[in-house]
């Protein structure tokens, strides 16, 4: 009986040939990753330590995302204990230079490694092949501490993508109907993988995107193959993989799920919970008072020409806050060459640096009481963006442009002809 791709990616870490879910294993880590949401406590953890000791100091990559720049006193004495103990034992540092999972990707994650990160959304790393997941400072600590940490195998659920989205559909709407399918327990604990001749047509956007959300379904993880387009991703910016794991023939899974890419439709998430999926026109005409293009799932190059390409020539809605924020700096400056930053601010948007803003929730952005926002951040709970008796909407990049010209809920195909 063989083993699917998670699994091999763990057997290779605990150094063993074959592991079965349900195994425990001690395995060692390639990477950790922590951002300031949590890694000042971490940092506490550790100074109260008998014996305070980083393993292995190269695999430590720290990230200020959540809250940049400050929002309040308390929380820059949080990033000045990051910044001085990141400067004080030659830690991986970055301060504004984006979000902590796209920076990842486009510096760090390789195929084949096993990943911790301090942030839930470290599944998105199984874009590339890698076993990404989240952890809490406590585990983060003894795995900075040793190398090392356990892992419990997870059972796998595999998803076989056929056929290509249509014109106007993005990897979003797909993972969202998936999760709208599956349920936010559907893969509780278990990896999400995806296969299939579908794959192929999905860019390394798009695959990020699916992979981050998944978390959102309760997936340990999530995971695809490292094909030729994530091996040329990887060429580009000078990595190469650590190694490159196929699922077995004979593999066991819990369940399998076939994806028909073709009939795939936009799609919006309604509050107060993620898996509340229904299609984007059934919510058409519902009134928003902000709109957001951003975060770890939706803030990257593509996501921004999309919307670009919409509202060119196009003004956003007069009593609309469009709140336009790239994922990383290198994503704003791409963005800045090819004159999509004229684009948003000729058009009305409030254009913000590259950082978490809204869809975190606690600083840039946030709405208050009654609100409506409609966002391609990652998740739409109650408060999440602001006040609890707000409302938050999940959508793509392009349904999320068209709402906030139209002023309510839209898709893009319900914009009138631009005049010649």
């Amino acid at each position: 009986m063989g083993m699917t791709l998670a699994e091999k990616i763990i057997a290779s870490a605990a150094g063993v040939e074959l592991v079965r879910p349900g195994d425990i294993h001690t395995v060692e880590l390639d990477l950790l990753m922590s951002n300031d949401g949590t890694t000042h406590l971490t940092i506490d953890m550790y100074r109260k330590l008998a014996q305070p000791r980083i393993a292995d100091v190269s695999k430590l990559v720290w990230i200020v995302d959540h809250n940049m720049p400050c929002d309040s006193v308390k929380t820059a004495a949080s990033h000045k204990k990051m910044r001085d103990f990141a400067r004080e034992h030659g830690i991986t540092f970055y301060e504004g230079k984006g979000v902590c999972h796209q920076i990842m990707m486009e510096e760090h994650v390789r195929p084949g490694q096993l990943i911790f990160g301090a942030d839930s959304h470290t599944c998105a790393y199984g874009a590339l092949g890698a076993f990404g997941t989240g952890v809490g400072c406590t585990d983060y600590l003894y795995a900075m501490v040793t190398g090392k940490s356990w892992v419990l195998v997870p059972e796998s659920l595999r998803f076989d993508l056929k056929g290509r989205l249509r014109p106007g559909v993005t990897a979003r709407d797909l993972i969202l109907t998936i999760i709208g399918r599956i349920g936010a327990n559907g893969a509780n604990y278990k990896a999400m993988e995806f296969a299939g001749e579908g794959l192929k047509s999905l860019t390394m956007s798009d695959r990020i995107a699916i992979c981050n959300l998944c978390v959102e379904a309760g997936a340990k993880t999530a995971v695809m193959e490292a094909d030729e387009v994530a091996q040329a991703y990887l060429a580009q910016r000078g990595r190469t993989p650590k190694a490159i794991f196929h699922s077995d023939e004979d593999a066991v899974y819990a369940g399998v799920y076939e994806v028909d890419l073709d009939s795939i439709v936009p799609v919006v998430a309604k509050p107060h919970f993620v898996d509340q999926v229904v299609p984007a026109e059934e919510c058409r005409g519902i009134r928003i008072d902000e709109a957001f293009l951003g975060s770890c799932n939706n803030g990257r190059i593509e996501d921004l020409r999309a919307a670009a390409a919409i509202l060119r020539g196009r003004k956003v809605a007069e009593r609309v806050r469009f709140l336009v924020v790239p994922a990383s700096a290198q994503v704003f400056r791409q963005a800045m060459e090819e004159g999509l930053m004229k684009v948003f601010l000729e058009a009305g948007a409030i254009v913000m640096n590259a950082n978490c803003s809204v869809c975190w929730g606690s600083c840039q952005g946030v709405i208050g009481e009654g609100e409506t926002l409609i966002s391609t951040g990652t998740r739409n709970f109650k408060g999440r963006a602001g006040h609890p008796n707000s409302y938050v909407y999940l959508a793509s990049s392009e349904t999320v442009t068209a709402s906030a010209i139209l002023g309510h809920i839209a898709l893009a195909s319900d914009l009138p002809p631009m005049e010649e």
